[in-house]
């Protein structure tokens, strides 16, 4: 199909529930896209976060299509290697004990809710059930995770929405206890709010906030749909925290394209979800997992090392460009958010920078870049390129 065949039969096909750049993507290789008349464009979004390694990555489609050949899917109610071997690995590099596979964040944070009010509900009885989060959070779009999602702009049309959940007004303890109650059995954050506007938790807080769960028994529960799986620059986010969370998800970059989540839990939780109280038919996907292992393995040390590397050179090539557009940045290694100033808003710099081949995303009033996190120097370099010639023409 043209680039307007496309346009035409999407439009007539698939629900408009997104705003699309006037762009169509045909293949990748590395951190460069491609669309189907050959033109090329730096890749500054990862697929929000999922392409972790890139695009065309040969060690990962070989993985993909061995475990193809071998078995597609075959449910949760017989063993599967890719599975087994892909738990033994996260929960070995994250220290946590045991792990729940399904196929997407949204649902990852759902499985940690549950996983919570069952950990009260067996302690406690009925009637301990909410789950505390922040304002500026998203934590998915199923109606629970809504619920959750402390910004109104996710909100609307879709009351009522269930029971169980209180806000905080800000990432503060005292704004914390200001919404607890007898009631309240987990807090759930994100460490670098995504959605919110890529913005970091303050490290006392986070620490502040682990101990009052530990004194009141409530769950700590990190969302790093977004965060995990090298995005920081360390596995996952709450590593550099030095906290253990009692329950931690992750979905996104997993499985580098293929759609995959889970949560996992500590050793005080390990045992709270028994047969027959959580599953998901493609938990565990053969195919997907051996994705998983394959994006492992290209994360080690030596990457995720220079992923701080590479996001504190973008951080300073950007603020040294003293752009009139743009303020202050701020995020976690290839997690980068930039305050965005002027008369012009963050989608129109983003909509001016994809008509010159470099790839943005948005969140909150901020640009959001989220590359792949083996994105090379020279990739990097021509898209601060496009950047700073795009934007320098903007007041």
């Amino acid at each position: 199909m043209t680039h307007e065949e496309l346009k035409y039969t999407e439009g007539q096909y698939v629900m408009q529930t997104y705003g699309r750049f006037d762009i169509d993507i045909d293949h990748g290789e590395g951190a460069v896209l491609y669309d189907h008349a050959g033109r090329a464009y730096l890749d500054f979004t990862a697929g929000i976060g999922v392409n972790s390694i890139g695009y065309g990555n040969a060690k990962w489609v070989e993985a993909i299509t061995e475990q193809a050949q071998k078995l597609g899917h075959i449910s949760n109610l017989y063993y599967t290697e890719p599975c087994v071997a892909l738990a033994q690995v996260l929960c070995t590099r994250s220290d946590m004990s045991n792990v729940f596979f399904s196929n997407s964040g949204a649902e990852a944070n759902e499985g940690m809710i549950k996983l919570a009010r069952k950990y009260s509900f067996d302690k406690y009885g009925k009637g301990r059930g909410t789950v505390l989060t922040l304002q500026n959070s998203f934590h998915g779009r199923t109606a629970a995770t809504l619920a959750a999602t402390g910004q109104e702009v996710f909100h609307n049309y879709f009351f009522p929405f269930p029971d169980g959940f209180r806000i905080a007004e800000s990432a503060t303890i005292d704004s914390v206890k200001a919404v607890a109650g007898h009631d309240v059995c987990a807090v759930m954050l994100e460490l670098v709010q995504g959605e919110g506007g890529v913005l970091p938790m303050e490290q006392e807080f986070v620490h502040a906030l682990a101990v009052l769960c530990a004194e009141r028994d409530w769950l700590l529960l990190v969302d790093e749909v977004q965060t995990g799986v090298g995005r920081t620059g360390s596995l996952f986010a709450f590593q550099q925290y030095g906290i253990i969370p009692d329950a931690v998800s992750f979905a996104k970059g997993i499985a580098g394209g293929l759609p995959f989540g889970g949560f996992m839990a500590n050793e005080r939780c390990r045992a709270v979800l028994t047969p027959g109280t959580h599953a998901t038919t493609f938990g565990g996907n053969p195919i997907c997992a051996a994705a998983a292992l394959e994006v492992l393995d290209q994360l080690g040390e030596p990457t995720l090392a220079a992923v701080s590397d590479k996001g504190s050179y973008i951080r300073a090539r950007i603020e040294g460009m003293n752009l009139p557009c743009l303020g202050a940045t701020r995020g976690m290694g290839l997690m980068i958010g930039i305050e965005v100033k002027g008369n012009q808003t963050n989608k129109e710099l983003a909509a001016l920078l994809a008509a010159n081949g470099l790839l943005v995303l948005t969140a909150g009033q901020a640009l959001r870049l989220l590359p792949p996190l083996t994105i090379t120097m020279a990739e990097i370099e021509k898209g601060l390129t496009i950047l700073y010639d795009t934007l320098s023409h903007v007041s």
